[in-house]
């Protein structure tokens, strides 16, 4: 048995259920289809893991560190839809409501927040006594994209949204090996450094495909490994053709910035203390009147089943 922690990604599950989901508006006109997807995916995952706790990350509404580091950065992404954008406090105030905590940080994106906060939650695990019956800490990030991959673990799954907001996949280290060939969770950076990432603008090595990425990985492990066994001409190095080692010596500088954008950071400064925080109790009765105040009529009928589901019944 394990206490399970909830970490929700906000903005990509809010910008799949946007496009997922038919355009829905309250009685005054008001968008609200992406609320509704993301309140559908809480109430399942709920339903599914009965969590202990649960923490929701957002982006900043400002450019990151890594614009600083590459302005191309994202810059091929259209502008986030107005009919999206008015609808993210309208889900802030629900979540308040719900007395569930949410995440945003200047200057990085909610992908930091949640390394951030698994991080600590890795090391309150690493440091607590071993004692007879005491629960592991079991992490479940839920996002709408693969870039949290890189953060499973064995106490560390991502939730991921593939198609719409009902077809979900739940991805472990054996899982994650199965869909990169044999890559580890560890390897993902690596894989996106030498592949790129185009949903990112995030320019990897130019000529390195998919396939060639992950050979080079499977046989050198990583990216350091990689440039440091060409540069002192190893063995293993020199039955690489002279065609790919020239392309890779010529973009080294791009294949590192590129891991550098990719990397998703777990040190930022954040107040996170998982044993001083809990659910405040809220009365049923108002998150009934939030739902209603935004038309989520039938996400009411649902409230009682997921009280129970999740910290044994003090949510509301």
């Amino acid at each position: 048995m394990s206490e399970k922690i909830l970490i929700l990604d906000a903005n990509s599950i809010l910008y799949r259920a946007f496009y997922a989901l038919p355009k829905l508006t309250t009685s005054t006109g008001q968008p609200i289809n992406a609320v509704y997807g993301f309140l559908l995916v809480l109430f399942r995952v709920i339903k599914e893991f009965s969590p202990d706790y649960i923490f929701i990350c957002f982006d900043f509404p400002a450019k990151t560190f890594r614009h600083q580091l590459f302005k191309e950065y994202k810059s091929k992404r259209p502008p986030t839809p107005d009919d999206l954008k008015i609808q993210i406090p309208i889900l802030k105030e629900i979540l308040k409501t719900f007395s569930i905590p949410f995440y945003e940080k200047e200057g990085f994106e909610a992908d930091d927040i949640i390394g951030t906060i698994t991080k600590q939650i890795a090391e309150l695990q690493n440091s607590r006594p071993k004692v007879q019956n005491e629960k592991d800490l079991e992490t479940i990030i839920v996002s709408g994209d693969l870039d949290a991959l890189q953060l499973v673990g064995p106490q560390i799954k991502v939730y991921v949204l593939q198609r719409g907001v009902k077809d979900i996949v739940l991805y472990d280290e054996n899982l994650v090996k199965e869909k990169f060939q044999g890559l580890a969770p560890e390897q993902i950076l690596d894989f996106k450094a030498l592949r790129g990432d185009p949903s990112d603008n995030i320019p990897g090595i130019n000529g390195i495909g998919e396939k060639t990425a992950i050979n080079l990985l499977l046989q050198f492990k990583n990216l350091e490994n990689l440039y440091k066994e060409i540069e002192e001409n190893s063995q293993a190095a020199q039955k690489l053709s002279q065609k790919l080692k020239e392309i890779l010596l010529k973009q080294k500088e791009q294949a590192f910035l590129s891991k550098d954008l990719a990397k998703i950071e777990k040190n930022i400064p954040l107040e996170f203390n998982l044993i001083k925080w809990n659910f405040q109790e809220t009365s049923q009765e108002k998150v009934k009147n939030i739902l209603l105040k935004y038309g989520f009529k039938s996400l009411t009928k649902k409230l009682p089943e997921i009280k129970k589901q999740i910290n044994n019944g003090r949510l509301f």
